[in-house]
Protein backbone atom coordinates (compact mmCIF):
# COMPACT_ATOMS: atom_id res chain seq x y z
CA UNK A 1 0.00 0.00 0.00
CA UNK A 2 1.10 3.20 -1.08
CA UNK A 3 1.99 6.54 1.21
CA UNK A 4 -1.65 7.92 0.35
CA UNK A 5 -3.48 4.73 0.68
CA UNK A 6 -1.79 4.66 4.43
CA UNK A 7 -2.95 8.21 5.06
CA UNK A 8 -6.15 7.44 3.79
CA UNK A 9 -6.43 4.21 5.68
CA UNK A 10 -5.75 6.24 8.42
CA UNK A 11 -7.94 9.06 8.07
CA UNK A 12 -10.43 6.77 7.95
CA UNK A 13 -10.10 4.58 10.89
CA UNK A 14 -9.72 7.16 12.97
CA UNK A 15 -13.13 8.85 12.52
CA UNK A 16 -14.81 5.76 12.64
CA UNK A 17 -13.34 4.16 15.76
CA UNK A 18 -16.08 5.11 18.24
CA UNK A 19 -18.70 4.06 15.61
CA UNK A 20 -17.29 0.48 15.40
CA UNK A 21 -16.51 0.15 18.99
CA UNK A 22 -19.76 0.91 19.61
CA UNK A 23 -21.71 -1.42 17.14
CA UNK A 24 -18.70 -4.15 18.94
CA UNK A 25 -19.54 -3.14 22.01
CA UNK A 26 -23.42 -3.47 21.20
CA UNK A 27 -22.90 -6.87 20.07
CA UNK A 28 -20.76 -8.25 22.79
CA UNK A 29 -21.70 -6.67 25.42
CA UNK A 30 -18.09 -6.47 27.25
CA UNK A 31 -15.77 -3.56 25.87
CA UNK A 32 -12.29 -5.58 25.94
CA UNK A 33 -13.95 -8.54 23.69
CA UNK A 34 -15.63 -5.41 21.60
CA UNK A 35 -11.78 -3.85 21.18
CA UNK A 36 -11.04 -7.06 20.34
CA UNK A 37 -13.27 -7.45 17.55
CA UNK A 38 -12.61 -3.99 16.40
CA UNK A 39 -9.03 -4.66 16.21
CA UNK A 40 -9.35 -7.59 14.29
CA UNK A 41 -11.34 -6.11 11.60
CA UNK A 42 -9.07 -2.94 11.43
CA UNK A 43 -6.48 -5.62 10.63
CA UNK A 44 -8.84 -7.40 7.92
CA UNK A 45 -9.52 -4.19 6.26
CA UNK A 46 -5.81 -2.88 6.10
CA UNK A 47 -5.34 -6.03 4.41
CA UNK A 48 -8.29 -5.47 1.98
CA UNK A 49 -7.97 -1.32 1.67
CA UNK A 50 -7.15 -1.24 -2.05
CA UNK A 51 -10.56 -3.07 -2.73
CA UNK A 52 -12.76 -1.95 0.46
CA UNK A 53 -11.40 1.82 -0.67
CA UNK A 54 -14.00 1.80 -4.01
CA UNK A 55 -17.04 0.36 -2.39
CA UNK A 56 -19.76 2.16 -2.97
CA UNK A 57 -20.43 2.68 1.12
CA UNK A 58 -17.67 2.03 2.93
CA UNK A 59 -19.43 2.22 6.06
CA UNK A 60 -21.84 -0.33 5.52
CA UNK A 61 -18.81 -2.79 3.87
CA UNK A 62 -16.85 -2.75 7.09
CA UNK A 63 -19.79 -3.07 9.25
CA UNK A 64 -20.70 -5.75 7.23
CA UNK A 65 -16.60 -6.98 8.09
CA UNK A 66 -17.45 -6.46 11.47
CA UNK A 67 -20.44 -8.41 12.12
CA UNK A 68 -19.46 -11.22 10.32
CA UNK A 69 -16.08 -11.32 12.54
CA UNK A 70 -18.48 -11.34 15.19
CA UNK A 71 -20.94 -14.13 13.99
CA UNK A 72 -18.18 -16.09 12.68
CA UNK A 73 -15.75 -15.82 15.84
CA UNK A 74 -18.45 -18.49 17.28
CA UNK A 75 -16.92 -21.26 15.26
CA UNK A 76 -13.57 -20.05 16.59
CA UNK A 77 -12.12 -22.85 19.33
CA UNK A 78 -10.55 -19.95 21.27
CA UNK A 79 -14.23 -17.99 21.29
CA UNK A 80 -15.16 -21.29 24.00
CA UNK A 81 -12.58 -20.76 26.41
CA UNK A 82 -13.32 -18.51 29.07
CA UNK A 83 -10.07 -17.38 31.62
CA UNK A 84 -12.89 -16.19 34.16
CA UNK A 85 -16.38 -17.53 35.97
CA UNK A 86 -17.51 -14.26 35.83
CA UNK A 87 -15.57 -10.84 35.51
CA UNK A 88 -13.54 -9.93 37.84
CA UNK A 89 -14.75 -6.34 38.96
CA UNK A 90 -18.97 -5.41 38.09
CA UNK A 91 -19.11 -3.11 35.11
CA UNK A 92 -20.00 0.53 35.99
CA UNK A 93 -23.09 1.58 36.02
CA UNK A 94 -24.00 4.73 33.65
CA UNK A 95 -26.95 7.04 34.47
CA UNK A 96 -30.46 6.77 33.98
CA UNK A 97 -31.21 3.78 32.95
CA UNK A 98 -28.93 1.25 33.59
CA UNK A 99 -30.39 -1.26 35.58
CA UNK A 100 -32.77 -1.30 32.44
CA UNK A 101 -29.58 -1.86 30.36
CA UNK A 102 -27.99 -4.39 31.61
CA UNK A 103 -31.53 -6.53 31.84
CA UNK A 104 -31.63 -5.94 28.41
CA UNK A 105 -27.85 -6.51 27.70
CA UNK A 106 -27.81 -9.85 30.08
CA UNK A 107 -31.23 -11.28 28.10
CA UNK A 108 -29.17 -10.12 24.50
CA UNK A 109 -26.01 -11.99 25.45
CA UNK A 110 -28.52 -14.98 25.77
CA UNK A 111 -29.48 -15.09 22.23
CA UNK A 112 -27.37 -16.87 19.66
CA UNK A 113 -25.08 -14.92 17.54
CA UNK A 114 -26.83 -14.44 14.53
CA UNK A 115 -30.00 -13.10 16.53
CA UNK A 116 -28.18 -10.92 18.25
CA UNK A 117 -26.60 -9.30 15.36
CA UNK A 118 -29.87 -9.08 13.75
CA UNK A 119 -31.62 -7.06 16.75
CA UNK A 120 -28.38 -5.20 17.05
CA UNK A 121 -28.47 -3.85 13.58
CA UNK A 122 -32.41 -3.74 13.49
CA UNK A 123 -33.01 -1.51 16.38
CA UNK A 124 -29.75 -0.09 17.78
CA UNK A 125 -28.72 0.96 14.25
CA UNK A 126 -32.48 1.39 12.97
CA UNK A 127 -31.33 -0.14 9.67
CA UNK A 128 -34.02 -1.30 7.38
CA UNK A 129 -34.22 -5.20 6.80
CA UNK A 130 -32.29 -5.55 3.04
CA UNK A 131 -29.36 -3.90 4.62
CA UNK A 132 -29.21 -6.19 7.60
CA UNK A 133 -29.45 -9.13 4.97
CA UNK A 134 -26.27 -7.68 3.26
CA UNK A 135 -24.65 -7.42 6.38
CA UNK A 136 -25.02 -10.69 7.31
CA UNK A 137 -24.93 -12.16 3.76
CA UNK A 138 -28.41 -14.32 4.25
CA UNK A 139 -32.27 -13.52 2.92
CA UNK A 140 -34.48 -10.35 4.27
CA UNK A 141 -36.51 -13.60 5.33
CA UNK A 142 -33.73 -15.16 7.39
CA UNK A 143 -33.68 -11.58 9.15
CA UNK A 144 -37.67 -11.40 9.96
CA UNK A 145 -37.23 -14.81 11.14
CA UNK A 146 -34.11 -14.14 13.69
CA UNK A 147 -35.76 -10.48 14.59
CA UNK A 148 -39.46 -12.67 15.16
CA UNK A 149 -37.52 -15.10 17.60
CA UNK A 150 -35.28 -13.06 18.95
CA UNK A 151 -38.18 -10.51 20.13
CA UNK A 152 -40.27 -13.57 21.47
CA UNK A 153 -36.83 -14.81 23.48
CA UNK A 154 -36.15 -11.82 25.00
CA UNK A 155 -39.80 -10.97 25.96
CA UNK A 156 -39.85 -14.73 27.60
CA UNK A 157 -36.44 -13.68 29.62
CA UNK A 158 -37.52 -10.13 30.17
CA UNK A 159 -41.01 -11.24 31.07
CA UNK A 160 -43.98 -10.30 29.30
CA UNK A 161 -45.42 -7.25 31.66
CA UNK A 162 -41.54 -5.89 30.75
CA UNK A 163 -42.00 -6.55 27.32
CA UNK A 164 -44.96 -4.32 26.83
CA UNK A 165 -42.72 -1.06 27.54
CA UNK A 166 -40.01 -2.34 26.59
CA UNK A 167 -38.12 -0.56 23.87
CA UNK A 168 -33.79 -1.45 22.89
CA UNK A 169 -32.26 2.33 24.10
CA UNK A 170 -28.94 3.16 22.56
Amino acid sequence: MGAGSDDEFTDYVTARIPVLRRLAYLLTGDGHRADDLVQQTITTLYVKWQRARGADNLDAYVRKMLVRTYVDEKRLAWARVGLFREAPEPAPVADGGAEDRHLVRAALSRLPRRQQAVLVLRFYYDLPVDEVATALGCTAGTVKTHTSRGLATLRRLLGDSDAAAFQFAS
